[in-house]
């Protein structure tokens, strides 16, 4: 068992560093490897969400004094995906495992898209009204969706910022302020009908924390992470694949 662990702790190190460098919370892609590990469905997700609290909360350490949090989009964002992510969480309780996992897919093929294929263009900055009106639509999928699926919703919010004319080193940094808040209230609502293993979270938290650390540093540094965005794209192609494989089989 305790191979398991450290396993576990590796993999959450590796991902949670290359993640941070790109703006995102790890639990998407740790979800369908603690599920390998056989760790139950919703107990994956509680861990995975609140593993994305700690590792984002970490890196905004770094973030904030940096500037790189725009906090008049964060704000509205973080409101409505607190409000939302629980209840996301609560309606996962009432969904089949089988049905959530074919969801989880979905996701995964979503967000493999977007790290290979979303190019962001040039953008004039939004207004503060514009600010406003996607930021609470955007919170409110990031929200609902993060908290049933058990991911921070980090991909939800990335096109969005970039699109309302954020630059892409402060997209990161307000999607990782955000995350810290939907994943936890998410984590909340997860907790509530899962039973997590307090061993495997000490051991994910820990490689959490140092891999945020690492991860911020780096995207700190103007680390590119273009060629990290694209094998992430090509690994969730391929964890989608197999988890549709072993569904189908």
């Amino acid at each position: 068992m305790t191979s398991t662990y450290l396993i576990a702790a590796l993999v959450t190190l590796a991902f949670t560093i290359v993640l941070t460098v790109a703006g995102l919370g790890a639990a998407f892609i740790l979800v369908p490897v603690y599920l390998a590990l056989g760790v139950e469905m919703h107990s994956a997700q509680a861990t995975a969400l609140l593993l994305n609290a700690i590792a984002m909360a970490f890196a905004c350490a770094r973030y904030i004094p940096a500037k790189l949090v725009d906090f008049r989009i964060a704000v509205p964002i973080v409101i409505v995906a607190t409000i939302l992510s629980p209840l996301g969480a609560y309606v996962s309780s009432y969904v089949p495992v089988t049905t959530l996992k074919w969801m989880f897919i979905g996701f995964l093929v979503f967000a493999g898209a977007m790290m290979l294929f979303y190019k962001p263009k040039p953008h004039e900055v939004a207004s503060r009204g514009e600010l406003l009106g996607v930021g609470a639509g955007v919170g409110g999928a990031a929200g609902f969706l993060g908290g049933m699926l058990g991911v921070g919703g980090g991909n939800f919010v990335v096109p969005a910022l970039v699109w309302l004319g954020l630059d892409a080193k402060r997209a990161a940094g307000t999607t990782a302020f955000v995350v810290v808040f939907a994943s936890f209230t998410g984590f909340l609502g997860q907790a509530s009908v899962a039973t997590i293993d307090l061993t495997l979270l000490a051991w994910t938290a820990a490689a959490s924390i140092i891999g945020a650390l690492i991860g911020s540093w780096l995207m700190h540094r103007k680390l590119q992470a273009a060629q990290v965005k694209t094998s992430i794209g090509v690994l969730l192609f391929f964890i989608a694949a197999t988890m549709a494989y072993k569904l189908i089989a």
